[in-house]
């Protein structure tokens, strides 16, 4: 699926091992933020870090993201997966050491999630090929190293009902795409790395710069 991106929508802490590694309470209910269309890049792409000593350090986290077919409004469960139209994986960029100064002041962290470049997709592939999505697996390598190894049994909040209970929260449209939560080993990005990111048979590789 290719439709227009209208919102990129995301769940924070959707794993409880990512959750602990940055020392935050493992939620009752997903924790949701937004990233703009205008985030959105390709894969094919390299991934332009930002300036680390203007910005900080760019943490990466690799996620299942899912894109809707049809708008979806207070949805059922069956709706929302009758709604998903496209699956692949992101990464997730975020500037962390601004994100946690802000966290720090009460401010809205939006400067450290929603720059250019910070949602890098992969091609979008055909959701029938991952079942319901409860054992759906995924890699990130960086420099051939696997850095983070993703399981979606290990959710907190599995997809459908991930989605209906979005829906529940705002309107969703067709074309948005959810980005379904990143599991432990997030980390740092360096100039020159190389990134591959693998889901089932599907791989995609990118380089920082």
């Amino acid at each position: 699926m290719q439709a227009t991106i209208g919102k990129v929508v995301c769940v924070g802490r959707n794993y409880a091992a990512h959750a602990q590694e940055l020392g935050n309470e493992v939620p009752s209910s997903p924790l949701l933020f937004m990233k703009p269309a205008s985030s959105v890049v390709a894969v094919r792409n390299d991934i332009i870090r930002l300036d680390p000593t203007r910005y900080g350090d760019t943490h990466y986290e690799a996620e299942l993201c899912i894109q809707l077919s049809a708008d979806l409004s207070r949805a059922s469960v069956e709706q929302a997966q009758q709604a998903i139209g496209g699956v692949t994986l992101g990464l997730d960029l975020t500037l962390r050491e601004l994100q946690s100064e802000l966290k720090e002041k009460g401010h809205p962290w939006e400067r450290a999630k929603c720059f250019d470049g910070a949602c890098v997709l992969t091609d979008w592939l055909d959701p029938q090929a991952f079942g319901d999505f409860t054992q759906v697996k995924y890699q990130l390598y960086i420099n051939n190293e696997l850095k983070q190894d993703g399981d979606t049994g290990l959710m907190l909040f599995p997809v459908y009902e991930l989605l209906a209970e979005i829906s529940h929260a705002f309107s969703l449209q067709a074309g948005d795409v959810i980005m379904t939560g990143t599991p432990s080993g997030v980390g740092v990005l360096q100039a020159g790395d190389k990134l591959t990111l693998k889901l089932g048979a599907h791989e995609w590789q990118t380089q920082v710069r």
